[in-house]
């Protein structure tokens, strides 16, 4: 069985997942992970969970609009520009 493991770097971090391993039970999985990601002092806490326990999320519908998601930022200077124009005091070849 596949087991994926997190672990957090110091207290109060948040998790962030570290690999996976391949145990037949649990009681192995930890012992695994234990000496895997924390014999070296690494790690402050470890999380162990079975693959098939895990579920992928991967359909985000954005049904607001909400453009702010996107990589390069809250469009701004796109929203300003439009908020201009609808009210009549855009300035001559401004660009957005």
């Amino acid at each position: 069985m596949i087991y994926e493991v997190f672990r957090q770097e110091r207290k109060g971090q948040a998790f962030q997942h570290a690999g996976s391993i391949e145990a037949p039970d649990e009681k192995f999985a930890e012992s695994y992970a234990r000496e895997q990601y924390g014999r070296r002092g690494e790690s402050t806490a470890l999380w162990i969970a079975p693959r098939e326990a895990l579920h992928p999320i991967e359909d985000f519908v954005d049904e607001l609009n909400r453009n702010y998601h996107r990589v390069d930022g809250y469009p701004l200077k796109e929203k300003l520009k439009e908020a201009r124009e609808r009210a009549g005091t855009a300035k001559p070849g401004e660009a957005g």
